[in-house]
């Protein structure tokens, strides 16, 4: 049986014919021995087919896509142009080496082509890579080095910069960064306490909070010199009046001993420190909170931005935390004491690091397992929602509190709590009541900017009546064409009264006249038509 070899080179794709397959065997160590030698390798092994990548960003493709097992359009076309053809109902009479099992397997389910992947044909492909660039005709020396580079350092670049579901790195860093300022303003802490005890004990037992502490030893500095004077600082320091005037009489009668100026100035520093890293401690707490709400706000909301942040550095990423089981995310971060107990057969934990959670130090003792259980389901739900949601929303995360705030009210005083199916619709109802209410605020925008020129326009329309009624604007060209119209329709009902000073018998004609007078135009045949009326009311009066 014939056998090929596929290799996957940073310029394209090669395939390669074994010869003499049967007189070299599968032993290893012969092949190991002649891959070093081209002369042996080149009359066991030779070039069938190479087909090189059209650019940088097609050999990057294809290169995540053979990292992943998955074989390309291109790769099936190259194989089924360059492979020797199988006849319908005939087994091939060749197989297909390749370096990695699974795009091995997954070209078999695609083309039906067998093949396999042992020491042996890796032994081979070891071979062609070392001496590819003599295989291929045309290669100049230092072409196939730069190849390998560029796709490196893409490939690379391409990993780093990939992420599932937004940048949860920060999250990661953010939480290992406060775990660590933790301990370290502690310890620093718990040396400034020892530190200024020896001048001033007394202090340890009035001002227990750390952060205070290193304030009023900062604040106070020798203890000789604390007086009634520093009483206010005192007072706005620790936020208490009857906590200052005690540290200043506690002062008066301290048993410690005096320091020096210099030994003062190291404690002054110390405090300092203390007091700067509690400070940023407070600063990078709330920089996790607006994280944590913009990558992962279901969960977030569910158990908190700290336990929440803890179970994603603790998983890795977002999506590794969306791909555990609830089962698994529920012991996460008590490997061993579930590998101790799996080793000892005792009783494997119920809980990791959603202990921290307030649900579960809320539960009594015998029903903590179950709300752990409970808990770690809803925080599996909460997950996937966070990595795989296009919109990021926290209508989910109230909604599964809520089912726990239930099942804790079920545990203690038996209240039944609401279905799964029927919290699930009212969240995705709240959610798509979100959407349309962030809909019709961007539509509203334009139209109100609408309204306003609209409502401007009236407003200056009803200032101009008001100021025509008073007199005081000028008069506008219409208004003075009517005018004009007005006035020559006196002139001519002037002439006709004085011409014919007859009262008619209806007063509805003389009316309907002067509406006829007011629409017919001024021309010359409407003055011929007054004159012929003329004329006929002097032949009545005579």
């Amino acid at each position: 049986m014939a056998l090929y070899l596929l290799y996957e080179s940073a310029s394209g794709y090669a395939l390669f014919l074994a010869h003499g397959i049967d007189e070299i065997g599968q032993n290893t160590e012969a092949v190991r021995n002649s891959v070093l030698d081209l002369n042996r390798f080149g009359k066991v092994v030779k070039l069938a087919a190479f087909n090189p990548f059209e650019s940088a960003l097609d050999a990057l493709n294809q290169c995540n896509a053979v990292s992943e097992g998955q074989m390309t359009d291109e790769l099936r076309n190259f194989l089924e142009l360059s492979l020797p053809r199988v006849k319908e109902g005939k087994k091939p009479k060749f197989s297909l080496g390749v370096a990695d099992p699974k795009i091995g397997s997954h070209i078999y389910e695609e083309t039906k082509i067998p093949c396999q992947s042992n020491e042996f044909v890796l032994e081979l492909i070891r071979g062609v890579r070392l001496h590819f660039d003599r295989f291929i005709e045309n290669l100049k020396p230092g072409d196939l080095e730069k190849a390998q580079l560029g796709l490196g350092h893409s490939y690379s670049r391409a990993k780093v910069k990939f992420n599932v579901n937004r940048n949860d790195n920060m999250v990661i860093q953010a939480i290992f960064l406060l775990d660590t300022i933790d301990k370290d303003v502690n310890t620093f802490s718990m040396r400034i306490r020892e530190w200024y005890s020896w001048h001033f004990p007394e202090l340890v037992k009035i001002v227990n909070d750390n952060y205070l502490y290193a304030k009023v030893a900062q604040y106070i500095e020798d203890k000789s010199e604390l007086s009634e004077d520093k009483l206010s600082g005192l007072i706005d320091i620790l936020g208490d009046e009857d906590k200052a005037k005690e540290v200043i009489e506690a002062a008066k009668a301290s048993m410690g001993q005096d320091l020096s100026p210099i030994d003062l100035i190291n404690v002054k520093m110390c405090a300092q420190r203390v007091i700067e890293l509690a400070d940023y401690r407070k600063n990078l707490y709330d920089y996790l909170v607006s994280k944590m709400s913009d990558i992962a706000p279901n969960l977030a909301a569910l158990i908190g931005e700290v336990v929440g942040a803890r179970l994603i550095s603790h998983a890795g990423s977002l999506t590794n935390l969306a791909k555990c089981p609830s089962s698994t995310l529920q012991i996460l971060g008590a490997e061993k004491a579930l590998f101790r107990a799996l080793k000892t057969k005792g009783n494997t934990p119920k809980y990791g690091l959603i202990f921290h959670s307030s649900f579960i130090g809320r539960a009594s003792a015998k029903n903590k397992g179950r709300m752990a259980r409970y808990l770690a389901n809803k925080c599996s739900i909460a997950t996937r929602i966070d990595c795989f949601s296009e919109k990021s929303t926290t209508t989910f995360g109230d909604k599964l509190r809520e089912q726990v705030e239930e099942r804790l009210d079920f545990y203690d005083k038996g209240v039944a709590p609401r279905k799964n199916i029927d919290v699930m619709k009212s969240a995705m109802e709240d959610a798509a009541n979100e959407d349309t209410e962030m809909d019709v605020d961007k539509s509203s925008e334009p139209l109100s900017k609408k309204s306003k020129k609209k409502k401007s326009k009236s407003k200056s329309e009803e200032d101009e009546v008001h100021t025509a009624e008073d007199g005081d604007v000028p008069e506008s060209k219409s208004e003075k064409k009517k005018k004009k119209k007005r006035s020559l329709e006196e002139q001519e009902t002037q002439q006709t009264d004085v011409n014919g000073k007859e009262n008619d018998v209806d007063g509805d004609d003389g009316t309907e006249k002067k509406k006829s007078k007011k629409k017919k135009s001024k021309d010359v045949e409407m003055e011929d038509v007054s004159e012929g009326k003329k004329k006929k009311k002097k032949k009545a009066a005579e």
